[in-house]
């Protein structure tokens, strides 16, 4: 298909004047890092053999989707025919870093990359990296013939941290997994707190049940340092200082327990370690919490009133708070709430931050760890991804990246481009469009999108399975990660039988079947999507049970003790902040936090135009006591700084901010910045108190005029 015909026939309109066109519609799924994994119905249109999708829309019946689409994915035929993307292999010709490539065939490009990777392998094949995140959270497409095909090869592994380790491990050690409510439930509610999480540019279909929550009298409370379109829209607003979530939490538990507002009886049958949390807690007095948090003791008090008053309470928890130094203790203490106060007794009570641990995934099947023969190879943390590219020994010679974009989304990104830069580094990037990691590449793979390939999906947000049915063929000459895979695997002369295994069987394989209801992908296929095998209403630990060793939720943990890590959630303070760390805070008085922008996931649909266009440029909010302190209005143009690197933005001067938190709105490509750089130039490959997470928001920073030799900060 040549550019021409891609605009008018991805909107519909031009489609809709030719009636006689044969038409159908396609059962799809969402594939992108959000928990609302949308069932999605692809409208297209057969052109002889050539079939063309015209519409793409919300499937209706599916209960959590209902319809609708996000902004971003309601363009999603914006990016499957976007202009740019990459349908050929292609092969630098330039520096790296300078985007410049030249096609070639798939046989020269898979022989170049045998090639070099065999001549590493040969001599130690832990010198090969893959870098993958989920660019698609399919099962398929991502970690399944790829990673079979790294373990045949004896590679290194990638702990995969960047998102949302500390979170899960927090849970598992609390909860016993990533497990919590339906958020079918939510609408139930009297009393939603949406804590670290703004559900209206990243949980959509939450957000429409909390509103209907809303409408029936629910209070809906925002926990968060900026007041996002969500806090806007609640009744009220809390916004403490960043890394600080774990200390609130404490200091709630302290008034619930000094009360004896506590579900004594959930908390006799259900819990282990009462004793023991409620002696921590009462360290944690208003007081004290509200000189950590930055915000008032009063404000603490009601909170703990409200949260055993209002019945049934629920937490939507989400990944922004454990990406701080003590994260993964956070999120262990907010789940600790619902067991003191019993609102798992209620479907519409408890917490939710994750529901993939529902699903039962058949990781054997799908990536085949038996094809290590019995090897360990070494583990290299993603969070930390420049530091291994510029100092792990042995040396990584060779990174193969694929569903991600490290240049952009990794933290300290100045010394991850170093990385990629170094000339003796192989780097092979899947894609579908020249990234800014693609730009380091040696060779670019065209991949297909969601609406070119098979896929079988689980959900962080609902209970559903969803199947992806391949809407059109693939453009050009991309193909599935699979298939590329598979061709690797050939070409460096790996004949095991699974490297041939179809993506048809591979979704088949990808779950074990769940009570009741067996695992049926043909019927998944054909319907689009599954609830698992649950009971409705879901109130999954009214009567306790949870997945963890005691069968309770454990406030105290021996896991973590048999790690060397304290048994008890407590609060720890950010690497960098104004109580932790005063001299570097002295210098660097401003913390920084960069959510997603509400247009962008990540970094995919930067560079879809009319996303970009609505979102405007990169810009910095700023509380009006900081901007006035510096000499900065509305409009300048600003630099933001610290010891790792700087980066400049439009300002925006607004009480959005709360005063010592600017905020950036993120991830946009480093290449569609005027300046060449992202949020990432800040951030700290530091990492996380439980999973080795990255902290992006345990991070200081200063502010002055673009362009200025010293930050001018006034003495007030």
């Amino acid at each position: 298909m040549n550019p021409g015909e891609r605009e008018p026939l991805a909107g519909g309109d031009a489609a809709a004047r030719q009636p006689d066109i044969p038409r159908e519609i396609v059962q799809a799924a969402c594939p992108h890092d959000c928990p609302d994994t949308c069932a999605m119905q692809v409208t297209v249109e057969r052109h002889g053999e050539r079939r063309i999708a015209i519409k793409i829309a919300g499937d209706p019946h599916h209960p959590p989707t209902g319809g609708a689409l996000c902004t971003k994915v309601s363009r999603y035929l914006e990016r499957t025919y976007h202009a740019d993307r990459v349908l050929t292999p292609l092969r630098r010709i330039g520096r790296k870093g300078a985007g410049r490539f030249e096609p070639v065939s798939w046989d020269r490009a898979l022989d170049e990359i045998a090639q070099r990777l065999g001549a590493i392998a040969s001599r130690n094949p832990e010198a090969i990296l893959p870098y993958s995140y989920a660019g698609t959270m399919g099962l398929v497409q991502g970690e399944s013939m790829a990673q079979r095909f790294f373990n045949k090869l004896g590679a290194s592994r990638l702990d995969r941290t960047i998102c949302s380790e500390a979170g899960s491990q927090g849970l598992r050690h609390t909860l016993g997994a990533s497990v919590g409510m339906d958020m079918e439930q939510f609408e139930n509610s009297r009393q939603i707190i949406f804590w670290g999480t703004n559900a209206v540019g990243s949980n959509l279909h939450l957000w429409s049940r909390a509103q209907e929550a809303k409408r029936r009298g629910a209070r809906l409370i925002a926990i968060d340092p900026y007041r996002s379109l969500t806090a806007e829209r609640c009744h009220e607003h809390i916004a403490p200082l960043p890394g600080t979530d774990g200390a609130l939490a404490f200091g709630i538990m302290h008034v619930l327990i000094r009360e004896g507002w506590l579900d004594r009886d959930y908390i006799e049958r259900y819990t282990l370690g009462f004793a023991a949390l409620a002696e921590r807690a009462l360290a944690y007095d208003p007081e004290r919490v509200a000189h950590i948090c930055g915000i008032g003791a009063g404000t603490i008090e009601r909170l703990a009133h409200d949260y055993w008053q209002i019945r049934p309470t629920a937490i939507r928890l989400n990944y922004g708070i454990q990406r701080t130094r003590g994260g993964g203790n956070a999120v262990r203490a907010i789940a600790c709430l619902p067991a003191l106060a019993g609102h798992w007794r209620d479907p519409a009570g408890g917490l939710l931050l994750s529901s993939s641990g529902t699903f039962q995934v058949n990781h054997e099947a799908l990536e085949r760890p038996d094809l290590l023969a019995g090897r360990t190879p070494r583990t290299l943390n993603m969070s930390a991804i420049g530091d291994a590219l510029l100092h792990a020994a042995p040396a990584v010679e060779a990174v193969i990246v694929y569903n991600s974009n490290p240049v952009a989304v990794a933290p300290q990104s100045g010394e991850v481009a170093r990385g990629f830069a170094r000339d003796d580094l192989f780097t092979v990037v899947l894609e579908h469009f020249q990234t800014d990691t693609a730009d380091y590449a040696d060779i670019v793979l065209p991949a297909t999108t969601q609406l070119e390939h098979v896929d079988v999906h689980l959900s962080y947000g609902h209970l559903y399975q969803l199947a992806n049915n391949p809407a059109i063929a693939p453009l050009g000459e991309s193909l599935p990660n699979t298939e590329i895979f598979r061709r690797l695997a050939q070409s460096m002369g790996f004949d095991d039988p699974c490297f041939v295994e179809t993506d048809e069987s591979l979704a088949a394989s990808a779950f074990h079947s769940c009570g009741a209801s067996p695992y049926d992908w043909e019927r998944l296929r054909r319907d689009g999507w599954q609830r698992l095998d649950l009971p409705q209403p879901y109130a999954p630990f009214a009567e306790g049970k949870f997945p963890t060793p005691s069968g309770r939720c454990e406030f105290t943990s021996e896991r973590l003790a048999a790690q060397g890590h304290d048994p008890l959630p407590d609060f720890i303070a950010p690497f960098e902040s104004m109580q932790s760390s005063p001299e570097l805070a002295a210098r660097f008085p401003l913390a920084i936090i960069s959510p997603p922008a509400r247009n962008f996931l990540n970094s995919s649909f930067v560079n879809v135009v009319s996303l970009r266009d609505t979102e405007g440029e990169p810009h910095l909010e700023l509380h009006p006591q900081d901007a006035a302190a510096r000499g900065i209005v509305e409009g300048d143009r600003v630099e933001v700084f610290n010891d790792r690197g700087s980066f400049m933005l439009r300002a925006r001067v607004s009480e959005k901010a709360r005063p010592g938190v600017v905020v950036a709105l993120s991830i946009w490509w480093k290449k569609l910045a005027a300046d060449g750089k992202n949020a990432n130039e800040v951030t700290s490959q530091r990492l996380t108190d439980l999973g080795g997470g990255a902290t992006f928001y345990d991070c200081l920073v200063e502010v002055r005029m673009a362009g200025s030799g010293t930050a001018r900060v006034s003495s007030a």
